[in-house]
């Protein structure tokens, strides 16, 4: 697959990369903090990759207009994608905005665009952390 066939994909199957690459991302932050024991490193995760700590991100990022068109078009794609599954602990706009979500990080890693990916990571950590200067 090429990087020009990526804008063709499904925004589910973004989604769900996305959800693998935040996740990775996100237990490597709190393993560098020191935490190591993995009741707590679920614990504390659960903070930064729930489906309402997503939603709550993804909503602030489009209130600051820090995602540009194209992310944001990708953002609608995985938000709007019809999914087969349940929202699991959550309602369905929640799950349907974190999985919108989870498909523009989904789509900027496919791309290969870590400098972005992770400049949004880093944001999404700031916020999550309560630090607004990023």
């Amino acid at each position: 697959m090429t990087k020009t066939d990526i804008t063709l994909i499904n925004g589910l199957a973004l989604a769900f990369e996305g959800d693998a690459v935040y996740s990775m991302y996100i237990r490597r932050h709190l393993i560098f903090q020191g935490q190591t024991k993995p009741s707590q490193l679920h614990y504390k995760a659960t903070r930064y990759v729930s489906a309402k700590a997503q939603a709550s991100l993804i909503t602030k990022m489009l209130e600051e207009k820090l995602l540009t068109e194209e992310e944001e078009a990708i953002y609608k794609r995985g938000r709007n994608a019809n999914t087969h599954t349940k929202a699991k602990n959550t309602d369905i706009i929640t799950y349907k905005m974190s999985t919108g979500f989870e498909a523009v990080l989904g789509y900027l890693h496919m791309l290969e665009r870590y400098d972005r990916l992770e400049e949004l990571i880093a944001w999404c950590i700031g916020k999550v952390e309560g630090k607004e200067s990023i």
